[in-house]
């Protein structure tokens, strides 16, 4: 295949603009190119990140009512008379626009340093959920490579794995109508991390055993990727608004990415 999908059909797969004919063609697509599944889901988390952004941080209103009424008085300053008392005044007045507009500036700052501290400690405790996250994931994958039990749930079906979870699960996911080159679904397990239930999703690529666990999201935080490897094991995952997914395998890091990013495409139109 040597051609790509466009930046427009990306933009429009992503903004869920995409039907009938036009739908099937990019997904079929995607579905068999590597490359453009990746620029897929780079263009789904930019936008998604793009459209959080703008409504993250959002000031108090009465702190914007004072910085729009400093405003309003600074912009009355009288201009064209410029004798006498008048001209005083304009002085005055200038000198009071140039010392209100620092205090305006050293507002700002102070708000945005305030709101930088709040959002780096914020990251820093999300940082240490996520590698205890990993951390747990991993145990688990071992002890299903070393406990070499059959799947609760076999299938290689995705209508019957999914269905499997209706009632022992609070959320609800998307297995990807197609997989990547030489790789199966096996079935799946009803698994905990950190005491809360997730649905291990157990996969094989080649000869190598997959484990991949989707639990619910705690609200707040911001969809992210994670790539890592622990205990000699490689790690990969993405978020969702309401979903937390995490790929678990000793099996070349490109393979594992092609397959947790069929998992969330599939998520997209969920």
């Amino acid at each position: 295949m040597t051609e790509h999908l466009t930046l427009a059909q990306l933009s429009a797969l992503a903004d869920g603009e995409l039907a009938g004919d036009d739908l099937n063609f990019v997904k079929q697509h995607i579905d068999e190119c590597l490359p453009c599944a990746r620029s897929a889901v780079d263009q789904w988390l930019l936008k998604d990140a793009v459209a959080k952004a703008g409504k993250r941080y959002e000031a108090p209103a009465d702190f914007v009512n004072r910085v729009t009424g400093v405003v309003a008085r600074n912009g009355a300053i009288p201009a064209k008379d410029q004798s006498g008392e008048n001209r005083a005044s304009a002085i005055d007045a200038t000198n009071w626009s140039a010392v209100s507009g620092w205090a305006v500036a050293a507002l700002l700052m102070l708000m945005l340093g305030t709101w930088g501290i709040v959002r780096y400690r914020s990251q820093n405790v999300s940082s240490g959920e996520r590698a205890a996250l990993v951390s747990e994931a991993c145990d688990l994958h071992i002890a299903m490579l070393a406990a070499n039990q059959p799947p609760q749930v076999i299938s290689s079906d995705r209508h019957t794995v999914k269905p499997w979870f209706q009632g022992k699960l609070p959320f609800s996911f998307n297995l990807p109508e197609t997989l990547p080159a030489d790789t199966t679904l096996d079935g799946a397990n009803l698994a905990y991390l950190h005491n809360h239930p997730v649905a291990q999703l157990l996969f094989s690529i080649g000869r190598h055993r997959v484990s991949v666990f989707v639990e619910e999201k705690a609200g707040g935080s911001a969809p992210s990727a994670v790539k890592t490897t622990h205990e000699g094991f490689n790690v990969t995952g993405f978020a969702t608004d309401d979903l937390e997914v995490i790929a678990v395998s000793d099996v070349d890091p490109a393979r594992l990415s092609a397959l947790s990013s069929a998992l969330q495409i599939a998520q997209i139109h969920r």
